[in-house]
């Protein structure tokens, strides 16, 4: 049987337990706690298709929960509205 959940028991962790900026680290870029892996380095390989696994295997330091904290992170910068890129509007297409 499968369980639907509610969007009331549903916690998205909290990725300031992963993630850190510190200016003297990739210009202060968001990078994993303890590496130097960016969080955009990491988002432009996913993005590129390498998949989860090949991140873990390639970066040993990094870890699954680490990757969530990505997906956490990027989904509360959208949730703030700090990453909306300007489209054209349907009507300019046409």
């Amino acid at each position: 049987m499968i369980k639907v959940l509610l969007l009331s028991e549903i916690s998205i962790m909290n990725w300031r337990d992963h993630i850190v900026s510190d200016p003297e680290v990739l210009l202060g870029k968001p990078t994993i706690k303890g590496t130097r892996l960016s969080v955009e380095f990491l988002l432009e390989r996913l993005a590129s298709g390498w998949t989860e696994e090949m991140l873990l295997e390639n970066a040993p330091r990094l870890n699954r929960a680490d990757l969530q904290a990505v997906y956490a992170y990027l989904n509360e910068c959208m949730k703030d509205g700090l990453l909306y890129l300007q489209f054209p509007s349907l009507a300019d297409a046409a």
